[in-house]
């Protein structure tokens, strides 16, 4: 009889949705160690913008910043792991070594059972694998329902200066069981995202994040434009050549991340 052993990656996942999981948690520590993202990302190895998406969205759905930029210091500035950010690896490298032990008891278990039992158990975990493709994931606490004939209009809160409005459906709004104070995820496609830098326009999105451009990241066809916004947090919009270059969009100005309610999907963790 084939024995079978199960070894897995731990994903640490939070009422705001999958946080950690192996690569990121190395990333972290190549980071420690190196004191560059440039270093770091060719550690793990990632390209140098997977890295900073990935930094992005750990600090977004953080309490506080687990990566800064610093200035001078022993690398003579750079990227740095904050003391928060090594109490998260630390606390991640415990969990794993419990969840290996965890999985050499399991394969033991199944080992004594059908050689079906365990391919029918690894075929469920594929489908139940699942990740969201939208670049923009928040979280925070739900600070505001109005309930409409058809629809709900939920606020949820980013820090003390930002919200972001969503509107979902009644039926959704049921499912969710949404209350003021649930911790609660947010998800906005980079692409339904427009970018303003003149504060005197006004439009009908009910989202506006303004921000300072953190870095510009060109495609063949669109631009990545990635803003800085309070709490360390960011937002990420694709929008073509074009509007960057009518817009003189450059990293260090101020802009404004606009998109509409309808365009927010929410979620939670079960």
């Amino acid at each position: 009889m084939n024995t079978h052993r199960l070894r897995g990656k731990l994903e640490v996942d939070t009422e705001f949705g999958t946080f950690l999981g192996d690569t990121r948690i190395r990333l972290l520590e190549a980071i420690d160690t190196h004191g560059s993202i440039s270093q770091a990302a060719k550690v793990v190895p990632l390209s140098y913008k997977a890295a900073w998406d990935a930094i992005d969205a750990m600090n977004n759905l953080a309490d506080q910043a687990l990566v800064v930029r610093s200035t001078g210091g022993r690398h003579g500035g750079g990227t740095q792991i904050t003391d928060y950010g090594r109490k998260v690896v630390a606390l991640y490298r415990a969990l794993e070594a419990q969840y290996q032990a965890a999985l050499e008891t399991l394969s033991t278990s199944m080992n004594d059972g059908q050689a079906s039992d365990f391919d029918q158990f690894r075929q469920l975990l594929r489908r139940m694998s699942m990740k969201t493709s939208a670049r923009n994931q928040f979280a925070g606490p739900i600070v505001g329902l109005r309930e409409g004939h058809v629809d709900f209009e939920v606020r949820l809160s980013l820090d003390a200066e930002n919200e972001i409005v969503a509107v979902i459906t009644r039926d959704s709004a049921e499912a969710l069981g949404l209350a003021i104070g649930m911790e609660i995820s947010a998800l906005v496609k980079s692409s339904s995202v427009l970018l303003l830098n003149d504060p005197q326009i006004r439009t009908s999105a009910r989202n506006h994040l303004w921000g300072e451009i953190k870095r510009i990241h060109d495609g063949p066809v669109n631009s990545e434009v990635t803003l800085n916004i309070k709490s360390g947090k960011t937002v990420c919009a694709v929008i073509t050549h074009n509007s960057v270059e009518r817009l003189g969009l450059a990293v260090g100005q101020q802009a404004c991340a606009v998109f509409k309610a309808s365009a927010v999907i929410l979620c939670k963790y079960v």
